[in-house]
């Protein structure tokens, strides 16, 4: 289903409950219409939408001055990435975390997910396995050498310490990895977020950090991963997520329909369907981060591997 709604976001993180058993997909994928008085990026952020998941959805709206009206594609549709669905999940083309957890009387399992900032090339956000060792409300910044010496270079002095405050780049909340050095913190320049833009660390918006923090106990096991090609069912058609891959990553990049067509077929021999060529193929090129269906509905067959692929 398709919504068409003014642009009249909340600002809150969606909170959705666990698929059935069999399907991949949360959300739905809406349309808003825009105001001059917003920007597309005020509209991303009233939807817990990142800043490159929003332009990568709406090539043709000016990010700045997007015209009275304009229809505003919002990625709000997502494939859960294929991990073990428990703690945190940091999927990092995606730019964007998972939270499964339980919540009410009835500890019914739901996945919340926020946007997120993740770091550049050079500072890269690592891979694995690890755990929220502690959390800390009004946290001080202590800029690392390297950063210091980086900024130094440039004619910026860095200083040794920032106080909690509205200069503070780690913002309200802060949650320390077990990765030494690594934190998961708020911002004080929330439109960054979404973007390639940290030295490692992950920001979320603020009211995303704070919604976290409070949540999220010590101990919270945390998988960060790197799955810029996503595939998942819903009501027996196959879905397909494609997102731009990681600079570094090399095997994705160099021919990104093979590696997707890998991981399609991987699907295909547990649960075969007939694919819809065109679309997939569209899917791959545009890599817009939106869920496509690329298999036909209640249409199941061996899938025709081409001859590269064994």
């Amino acid at each position: 289903m398709l919504l068409l709604l003014p642009c009249v976001g909340g600002t809150h993180a969606a909170r959705y409950a666990m698929p059935a058993p069999g399907d991949d997909l949360i959300g739905q994928p809406q349309l808003v219409r825009a105001s001059r008085s917003e920007t597309l990026l005020d509209i991303a952020r009233a939807y817990d939408v990142g800043q490159e998941a929003i332009l990568r959805a709406n090539p043709e709206v000016d990010r700045w001055l997007p015209k009275e009206g304009d229809p505003v594609w919002i990625p709000t549709q997502f494939i859960l990435p294929e991990v073990k669905r428990e703690g945190l999940v940091l999927n990092l083309p995606e730019m964007r975390i998972y939270h499964f957890h339980h919540v009410g009387s009835d500890n019914a399992p739901v996945v919340d997910t926020y946007p997120a900032s993740i770091g550049r090339m050079d500072w890269q956000t690592p891979l694995g396995e690890t755990r929220v060792v502690s959390k800390q409300r009004d946290p001080a910044w202590y800029p690392p050498e390297s950063l210091k010496q980086e900024a130094a270079a440039k004619g910026e002095p860095v200083p040794d310490v920032v106080p909690p405050g509205p200069d503070n780049p780690l913002g309200q909340y802060a949650l320390r990895l077990g990765v030494p050095g690594y934190l998961i913190h708020g911002t004080n320049k929330p439109y960054g977020v979404g973007m390639r833009v940290s030295h490692g660390c992950v920001r979320l918006l603020p009211e995303d950090i704070e919604q976290l923090f409070s949540q999220l106990p010590v101990g919270t096991p945390v998988q960060i991963i790197n799955q810029p090609v996503k595939t998942g069912w819903l009501d027996g058609v196959l879905y397909l997520e494609v997102h731009p891959p990681l600079e570094e990553d090399h095997t994705a990049r160099a021919d990104p329909l093979r590696f997707t067509l890998e991981r399609v077929y991987a699907r295909l021999e547990k649960q075969p369907a007939v694919l819809k060529g065109q679309v997939l193929r569209r899917t791959v090129e545009q890599a817009l981060g939106i869920p496509a269906p690329v298999s036909k509905p209640g249409e199941q067959g061996l899938p025709i591997h081409p001859p590269w692929f064994r």
